[in-house]
């Protein structure tokens, strides 16, 4: 028991190294090759920031752990809306850009609801058993591919674009090295987090959702939380909200699309409850944006964001022990 936790602990840290690591690789030699340092952002650092939660989910998949699958998603979309952006808004009141509040946010609402029409088929009379189907994460990827198009235009519009001095041309066999060594850390990283933390489910008797939902989101949105919290320190708040919505969003539309087409993905009803809780935090941060001060995450709204994220696992380790009995 002590030695899984160790190795889910070790597991995490290889992970999120691993990312760092290919994403500094992959921005030198993108850089080396003039490639702007708007894509650069869209594309290698953004899929950085996902690896974590996309090298677990497909290793999860491809095992069958079904369960660790979407509650990795889930768990990782509430942990990003209620306790890293409850954390940073608590740090400082977070200022949220007009695009975020009615292009963003209204798209990561989008998502959760058409993940509920597609894994609802007994619900809503559309076939025989709950799954998100081979089909079903194509066209998730699909609409993966149209954020990422809508956030390359608005951004290519922006005069307020990155400096191309941010990233560091490397030398080329420290660039290669590190990509290997990225590569090489997001699949021992992953198949530790996998292993070990099916491992601690079975010892705990907990069921693997409740797993998915609680250590494994949360381990997989460090990157995201260090993030978060850095950039409300320095009163960045763009960055701080942009990169959780952001990060919601790939996971939705990204790596539970490629966890799908890996295999198909059977859907628990019990799963409706935290979606649901899911898009109620981003009904609050949209709300938010017209209470108190205008398009701010006040301190106090932070703060109910809290308060929400501990009611609601105390209600996952109470469902979990109703539904061992």
């Amino acid at each position: 028991m002590i030695l899984s936790f160790f190795l889910l602990i070790v597991g995490f840290f290889v992970l999120i190294k691993g990312a760092d690591l290919l994403v500094t690789g992959a921005s030198s030699l993108a850089k080396r090759y003039n490639v702007p340092e708007l894509a650069i952002g869209l594309t290698i650092v953004a899929f950085g920031t996902s690896a974590p939660e996309m090298v677990v989910n497909g290793v999860a998949s491809y095992e069958g752990h079904t369960d660790v699958v979407l509650g990795n998603v889930v768990g990782s979309n509430i942990f990003n809306t209620f306790f890293i952006l409850g954390i940073a808004g608590v740090v400082y009141p977070l200022s949220v850009q007009k695009s975020t509040v009615f292009k963003e946010i209204p798209y990561s609402l989008f998502g959760g609801l058409l993940i509920l029409f597609f894994a609802n088929d007994v619900l809503l009379n559309l076939g025989e058993e709950n799954i998100i189907s081979v089909v079903e994460g194509i066209i998730l990827f699909a609409f993966f591919l149209l954020f990422l198009g809508y956030v390359f235009f608005s951004m290519k519009k922006s005069q307020d674009s990155q400096s191309d001095e941010e990233t560091k041309v490397i030398a080329m066999p420290k660039t290669i090295l590190f990509m290997l060594l990225g590569l090489f850390g997001l699949t021992v990283g992953g198949k530790l987090v996998v292993s070990n933390a099916i491992d601690i489910a079975r010892y705990l008797q907990v069921s693997e959702q409740l797993i998915g939902l609680t250590i494994m989101a949360a381990g997989t949105s460090l990157p995201e939380l260090a993030t978060s919290v850095v950039a409300a320190t320095q009163k960045k708040s763009d960055l701080a909200v942009g990169n959780i919505v952001g990060s919601n969003i790939f996971n939705m539309f990204f790596v539970l699309s490629i966890s799908s087409m890996i295999n198909p993905i059977p859907y628990p009803t019990i799963f409706n409850v935290d979606m649901i809780t899911f898009m109620a935090g981003t009904v609050i941060l949209f709300i938010a944006m017209f209470t108190g001060e205008k398009k701010i995450l006040d301190r106090w709204e932070a703060l109910i964001l809290l308060m929400f994220f501990v009611f609601y696992n105390m209600y996952l380790v109470y469902r979990d022990h109703l539904i061992a009995a």
